[in-house]
């Protein structure tokens, strides 16, 4: 969509002395924007009339740095798509890979993509809830939420040796095998969670003055919601009951039972703040159940599967599609032949969350601006990539 020219200029600057009406940048560097995003915001006081994502600024070329480095050397800089959930950026596009080539991960190689993807998971959804209730004015409940997520970093680093950007995944599988006495310590966390999840909905997600801040404010319909492309918890708080892991399944995921949260309007209209924010909360608990499984079923056996050391796959092309912490991550790549993919294209949530951002900015106030954009779970190096 085009930003028309007075919103280009991207300056501050009365426009009608009879209206106060003006221009701001909401970014880049704003720290609710969550990253280097920039919202030029046309206001007449405290009302939004206007507000138009202008993005760009942590584009990095990630998409042609896949054409131009071997397929196996691409795998380092997955990481750097959503750097807050990079097992499934990792996963994503192995599976793109491993189908151009015909091959297929192991069993236990499967188990341990899930185990580390739903840990991964509730890393992300720990920083979305807190920092979402710290944009909005509770300073207390992120500390919470980082304490939780050092422990499952302190996790994924035993297992991998990175907390942040990982290159865990392989193509053909992982590469490394469970640390041993790893899988206890694993269901040792889960139980404090389990319990700890409601000592948090206790402490901010039924909170009256949190519900009231964030019930009927941001509302997207199922319609709009599927119009404008939105996935993963943004798509399922609006009521739209699609989860890639059972409805196009991958990996493990065939053989777990699991739910998945919906939004339902408990506390005001369906498809509002309120219930994008539980619908991560619950995802918590039903990636809790999904890790019990897995360990407790886990597979003996290889964690990779035999590929050559040089990958040359045939002239074709292969979509890698993943549940990633933001909704459907989709890696499409076009083989030539050569050591190099032809051509590497990335499918975000993020990038697909900031195209709504205009549709509901018109008539609501500046502090529910600051609520929509933490309510979608926007993170900036999925937007520009």
């Amino acid at each position: 969509m085009a930003i028309d020219m007075q919103l280009d200029r991207h300056i501050l600057r009365r426009t009608d002395s009879s209206d106060e009406e003006i221009v701001i940048n909401f970014g880049p560097q704003h720290p609710s924007t969550h990253g280097v995003i920039n919202f030029v915001t046309q206001t007449n006081g405290e009302v939004i009339r206007r507000s138009v994502p202008d993005i760009g600024y942590l584009h990095r070329g990630l998409e042609k740095i896949g054409e131009m480095v071997p397929y196996p050397g691409y795998m380092p800089f997955t990481d750097r798509i959503d750097y807050l959930a990079a097992m499934f950026a990792n996963e994503g596009y192995a599976l793109a890979i491993e189908r151009l080539l015909g091959v297929e991960a192991p069993p236990r190689a499967k188990y341990i993509r899930a185990i580390a993807g739903e840990l991964c998971r509730i890393s992300n959804h720990f920083i979305s809830v807190g920092t979402m209730a710290t944009d909005i004015g509770a300073a207390t409940p992120l500390t919470h939420a980082l304490r939780e997520r050092e422990t499952v970093n302190d996790l994924l680093e035993e297992l991998c040796g990175a907390r942040l950007t990982f290159n865990y995944h392989r193509i053909g599988g992982v590469a490394f095998d469970l640390p041993e006495g790893w899988a206890t310590k694993v269901l040792r966390f889960l139980d404090h969670l389990d319990s700890y999840i409601q000592e948090w909905d206790r402490l901010i997600t039924f909170n009256n003055i949190f519900v009231r801040r964030l019930a009927n404010v941001g509302i997207i319909t199922r319609e709009k919601a599927v119009d404008y492309g939105l996935a993963g918890p943004n798509l399922r708080g609006s009521g739209v009951n699609w989860d890639i892991r059972r409805d196009m399944p991958y990996g493990a995921y065939p053989d777990f039972e699991f739910n998945i949260p919906v939004g339902t309007g408990r506390f005001g209209t369906l498809g509002d703040c309120w219930d994008r924010y539980f619908v991560r909360v619950q995802e918590m608990v039903e990636s809790s159940k999904i890790v019990r499984q897995a360990l407790a079923k886990l597979p003996e056996g290889e964690i990779q599967a035999k590929v050559a050391r040089k990958l040359k796959p045939e002239a074709g092309e292969a979509v890698g599609r993943v549940e990633s912490a933001r909704g459907e991550m989709l890696y499409y790549v076009v083989s030539d032949g050569s050591e190099k993919a032809y051509r590497l294209r990335v499918r975000t949530g993020s990038f697909m969350a900031m195209g709504i951002i205009e549709e509901l900015s018109p008539g609501i106030m500046v502090a529910d601006l600051i609520a929509i954009i933490a309510s979608l779970d926007v993170v900036a190096p999925e937007v520009d990539r």
